[in-house]
């Protein structure tokens, strides 16, 4: 899959812009707050129909303005997909493919797989539980339409169970058919995380110590209440605790991705360059699965990965991106000098641009 051409109108700090690119390497250079990482948040809102760095759709719109819209031309496979979305100001945005909308936004999620690498990263290692759950979710749901269904379907089940318990509500009728939903979705969602894990860890570990080059071992453990019991039976068992909560306390919602790395939790022990290394490997083993299971190559967007890295693994990374497994790649940086090296390297077909408050310049193109 290659994205073609992207117009933007108002959205953040671009006014306006439309670019070209080239189908292998596009590189950005430009100082902070210019309008680089905003560039390719647009292109994975054209994925997954939100901003990478959770932004609310409503501060999406530049300041001023009314209204949004992307459009991206991709071809896909050698048939051409035109993904329109629009956003305006407290109304409901509009997402088409080919110029005939959506029913439901889920629908659209998969078509385009993309991995994106970004400083924005940090929090699956500092954050909290949640923050791990969505990176195993985006990894699903790229490729299992039945598991992003559970999962719509667990969370719609839960809500209503936690207004249940938040009101006090007896109605243990309701109670039983509500978690004998949470229990069948749960249990889709439960085993296709661990599937994934198993099959995730060592694509992750290959990754991490060809980029440190070191014997260092990385693990993911993934927890859940599931592998100990029958969801619908926790949730029975717990409900008058739950009551007296306010809320469900137990279910795949609760789920934890512990991140190793010789032994022990990264985010006490690692270093600022292990982290990064970490993050990297997690998102390049996460490019290699997309690849492997899904129907068409995956965009790879690298946002400002250079920075806390020593040279020797700035010169492994570039090494490893330049490898035949990837296709389009999309790359920014303050210091045009990593770029200017990654595009000597690789020796491909690449477009140089440069980002200045708010608008798209090229500069270079070069057809191998």
């Amino acid at each position: 899959m290659i994205l073609k051409q992207l117009s933007i109108l108002n959205y953040k700090n671009i006014a306006q812009a439309e670019v070209a690119f080239s189908h292998k390497i596009n590189c950005f250079f430009g100082n902070n707050g210019m309008g680089k990482t905003n560039l390719l948040d647009a292109i994975h809102y054209l994925s997954f129909c939100k901003s990478y760095i959770n932004t609310p759709d409503s501060q999406l719109v530049k300041d001023g303005e009314e209204m949004c819209m992307l459009q991206g031309f991709y071809d896909y496979e050698g048939q051409q997909e035109e993904i329109f979305c629009g956003i305006r100001r407290k109304q409901r945005k509009q997402f088409k493919r080919n110029k005939k909308e959506y029913d439901k936004l889920s629908s659209h999620i998969g078509l385009l797989p993309l991995v994106m690498v970004s400083p924005q990263d940090a929090d699956l290692i500092r954050g909290g539980s949640d923050e791990r759950r969505k990176f195993i979710d985006m990894i699903i749901s790229q490729q299992d339409k039945n598991y992003l269904n559970a999962l719509i379907q667990y969370n719609k089940a839960l809500a209503q169970r936690n207004v249940m318990l938040k009101e006090q509500r007896h109605d243990n009728g309701l109670y039983d058919v509500l978690e004998m939903q949470l229990s069948l979705y749960g249990e889709t969602v439960h085993e296709k995380r661990k599937q994934l894990v198993e099959e995730f860890t060592p694509l992750f570990n290959h990754y991490y110590r060809e980029i440190c080059e070191s014997a260092e071992e990385v693990e993911l453990r993934y927890l859940s209440q599931l592998a100990d019991g029958n969801l619908e039976e926790l949730l029975r068992k717990n409900r008058e605790r739950d009551r007296i909560l306010g809320y469900t306390s137990c279910g795949i919602h609760k789920d934890e991705l512990e991140m190793l790395l010789s032994g022990s939790l990264i985010r006490r022990t690692g270093s600022q360059g292990q982290n990064k290394t970490y993050l990297i490997a997690l998102k390049l083993a996460q490019f290699e699965l997309l690849k492997k299971t899904g129907a068409t190559l995956p965009i790879l967007l690298l946002d400002d990965i250079f920075d806390k890295l020593d040279a020797n693994r700035v010169a492994q990374i570039i090494r490893i991106v330049s490898g035949e497994i990837f296709g389009q790649i999309f790359i920014t940086d303050t210091n045009r000098k990593y770029l200017d090296e990654i595009l000597q390297a690789m020796n491909r077909d690449y477009a140089l641009f440069k980002v200045e408050s708010g608008t798209v310049t090229v500069l270079e193109r070069k057809t191998a």
